[in-house]
């Protein structure tokens, strides 16, 4: 079985156009599911949906994305504003969903959730890089925005290069870390040049909208959607999968181990390898509860 052709749609919503996809299941007889990050879109998600052709799968460009257009293409949208957008989304397309969001995709997905329990039947959140709940958190928070402030004074290159080096970082943050010199970018092949652009999708807009994000606890607890935060296995000790645990112990739960790591769902897109087909098998086992 496989899905019909792939519908592809706009929304206007405020301050932005949305791009979404709909790939409908030849006889959807499951919940839609709903594949979100940020700021990856859904073009990320093509390996992963093939593995739901039983489901009509959705996928969208977050604002300010590939082909999601903001107004003010400088202003770094708040996860608050992704959470309206997936909102109208999931109206759009006959709600509630299940939800698979991974990375600044799940940070957003508990804004949905805080504010939209009603949307979301299951969500799995994978990975959500939380500065703000690690016990290391100025540190944490310091070494983030050292990021964006190299991002500032040198570009794309070398922001990549200090973001590469930050998310792969294992471990509490020493109190000295955003201080200490960023690396090279020809280290990790990237230019050092300055093209002098400022509107980087994840240096120039989701990295500080949603810096110092702390989700809605209560409003989680309270939610009717039944929350599953997942961290993958070979990405132990990093921000986002400390995120991830952080979150759960909040919630009073722990996080569902996932094979592979942070990008465990690719299957080659952006030049990124996980382990789709065992990251696929444990997506449905704990969309189905198992």
């Amino acid at each position: 079985m496989t899905h019909t052709d792939t519908i592809t749609r706009t929304l206007a919503v405020p301050g932005a156009t949305l791009t979404y996809d709909v790939r409908p299941a030849v006889a959807p007889q499951a919940t839609p599911l709903f594949l979100i990050g940020s700021p990856m879109g859904a073009a990320g998600f093509s390996t992963l949906a093939f593995h739901f052709t039983d489901r009509t799968v959705v996928t969208y460009d977050p604002r300010g994305s590939e082909r999601s257009r903001l107004a003010e293409p400088t202003t770094p949208p708040t996860p608050e504003q992704h959470a309206d957008d997936l909102h109208r989304v999931i109206a759009e397309v006959g709600g509630p969903v299940d939800m698979f969001a991974s990375s600044g995709g799940a940070v957003n997905s508990l804004a949905l959730v805080a504010g939209h329990p009603e949307d979301v039947r299951t969500l799995v959140a994978h990975e959500p890089p939380l500065p703000a709940l690690l016990p290391d958190r100025e540190a944490a928070l310091a070494a983030a925005g050292a990021v964006s402030e190299t991002y500032r004074q040198r570009g794309w290159g070398a922001g990549m290069a200090h973001f590469i080096a930050i998310a792969g970082h294992r471990g509490e943050f020493p109190a000295d870390f955003a201080g200490q010199p960023p690396p090279d970018p020809e280290m990790f092949g990237l230019p050092s040049e300055d093209d002098g652009s400022r509107t980087d999708p994840l240096l120039g807009l989701a990295l500080i909208g949603s810096i110092g994000y702390e989700p809605d606890l209560d409003a989680l607890r309270a939610a009717s959607t039944r929350i599953v935060v997942a961290a993958g296995v070979e990405s132990e000790g990093e921000m986002a999968n400390r995120g991830a645990f952080a979150v759960a112990q909040r919630l009073g739960t722990m996080p569902e181990i996932f094979p592979s790591h942070h990008g465990g769902f690719l299957g080659g897109e952006y030049g990124q390898m996980g382990d789709p087909d065992a990251f696929a098998a444990k997506l449905r086992d704990v969309l189905a509860g198992v």
